[in-house]
């Protein structure tokens, strides 16, 4: 069968191809990989180029430069299969791409001399490496933090617009302290934003120093370069940081950190919209139709939530695999094995089901209204939980057991607004302090609840 939406493998290029960021494609599939390859070569040969202490390698002039940073900007898919091509005969993907640059290099009578120090002194993991974390670190600027940015702000924004509507809380599932819709949104929105800062301030590692760390084929051929700085320069040029102590490869420590701070975020984004999905059951949410769009296959008057299903679903999946890649990665035998080959290759599929989950999130909140008569009729029949005021004004006015004595009057007991304000009535507290409580109502209990969801 042709490849297609339809027969893909993996869902997010086939169900959800249409809501799959087309950019996550661009970095991780194998045409992606090959291509960061690229550019990790080519600034190696450029560095090489400009080093004093490698006389073997010519200077370039700008234009020169030019055209060798041009391979990597005009890369193209076709170029990519003609790599895939050459690795049929050499089955080992880096050394393909190796003879694919020699063969472009001889095309140019200012680049052929640089033919001999394509990959000079490295290791694969000299390409593959840098390739990876460039990959990571460019999903995570241009796809990962964006779309949680684009989601914090319909958040907050709700947070805002529902920033005085009185809502029940259900501690344990039991009626509670009320709260307000927005200040239980802010929360989120705070959460959300905690673990973006470090998302957003990431700064990924990089290797370029050989065989097994030491720059030793380095040193032999050049005793008296300062290969660690070149090396750091080389990877400072592509944006990372350069780790100095690693074996065949680094050690990603640093990709299991990105890993493990998505997985804060979804799953704190789990919470949410099994929280959302909840008080939609509870009637606080109402969905707005889509015309032409059904519910159920058999009962025609239901509005499912099931972009909230679809991002717990998402969300899970992806937290399963980036906990599996946290684990698994920085594990290597002694100076290296090839497992982490086959995982590393996996990382887009997983960001891309986090990304359509961070979507499915964002449609929903889009189709929500708040229903302010549920929220009232569940504030109004449950004036219990008025009693935590009660003891506590009974507590500072320093009447005997208040905790107690409210616990036998409402504990597994049916309260009215009627028998509470008789109890308050009883009560040796000061007359405006009966007033204030016996005037209170669920609606009124909130606290701060309103400031703390504008003020966010």
């Amino acid at each position: 069968m042709e490849l297609s939406p339809l027969t893909a493998l993996s869902p997010v290029d086939g169900r959800y191809h249409k809501t799959t960021n087309a950019r996550l494609r661009q970095l991780f599939s194998e045409f992606g990989l090959i291509h960061h390859r690229l550019e990790a070569e080519v600034a190696w040969l450029l560095a090489l180029s400009d080093h004093p202490g490698v006389s073997e390698v010519p200077s370039l002039s700008d234009a020169a430069k030019e055209r060798l940073q041009s391979l990597v900007a005009g890369f193209s898919p076709e170029q990519a299969q003609q790599v895939k091509d050459i690795e049929k005969e050499t089955n080992h993907d880096v050394k393909a791409l190796e003879y694919f640059l020699r063969e472009k290099l001889k095309e140019d009578p200012d680049l052929g001399a640089l033919e001999g120090f394509i990959h000079f002194a490295c290791t694969s993991w000299d390409a593959n490496h840098p390739a990876y974390a460039l990959m990571l670190d460019r999903a995570r600027t241009e796809v990962v933090v964006p779309a949680l940015e684009r989601l914090e702000q319909n958040i907050q924004s709700m947070a805002h617009e529902y920033a005085d509507v009185p809502m029940l809380s259900r501690t344990h599932g039991q009626p509670a302290s009320p709260t307000t819709v927005g200040k239980e949104l802010a929360v989120t929105v705070a959460r959300l934003r905690r673990q973006l800062e470090p998302l957003r301030n990431m700064r990924f590692l990089g290797k370029m120093n050989g065989a097994v760390g030491n720059y030793n084929a380095h040193l032999a051929a050049y005793p008296e370069v300062d290969w660690a700085e070149l090396s750091e320069k080389v990877l400072d040029s592509l944006g990372l940081d350069s780790n100095p102590y690693t074996t065949q490869i680094e050690p990603y420590d640093q990709f299991a950190e990105f890993f493990h701070c998505l997985i804060r975020i979804n799953n704190l984004l789990t919470d949410f919209a099994r929280d959302v999905w909840q008080y939609i059951s509870l009637g606080y949410f109402r969905q707005k139709a889509k015309a032409g769009e059904v519910g159920s296959s058999t009962m025609p008057h239901k509005v499912n939530p099931i972009d909230f299903e679809n991002a717990e679903g998402n969300l899970g999946l992806a937290c399963a695999e980036l906990g599996y890649y946290a684990n698994k990665l920085p594990i290597s035998r002694l100076q290296r094995d090839l497992s982490d080959s086959t995982v590393l290759r996996n990382m887009g599929a997983t960001l891309a089901c986090s990304t359509n989950a961070y979507a499915a999130l964002e449609r929903g909140l889009g189709k929500l209204d708040v229903d302010a008569e549920r929220l009232d009729d569940d504030l109004e029949a449950c004036p219990e939980v008025l009693a935590e005021a009660v003891q506590t004004v009974m507590k500072r006015y320093g009447l005997p057991d208040p905790y107690e004595q409210l616990k036998a009057f409402t504990r597994g007991q049916r309260i009215t607004r009627e028998n509470l304000a008789e109890f308050i009535s009883g009560l040796d507290l000061p007359d405006e302090a009966k007033q204030r409580l016996s005037a209170m109502t669920p609606r009124d209990y909130i606290g701060a609840a309103a400031e703390l969801a504008r003020r966010i």
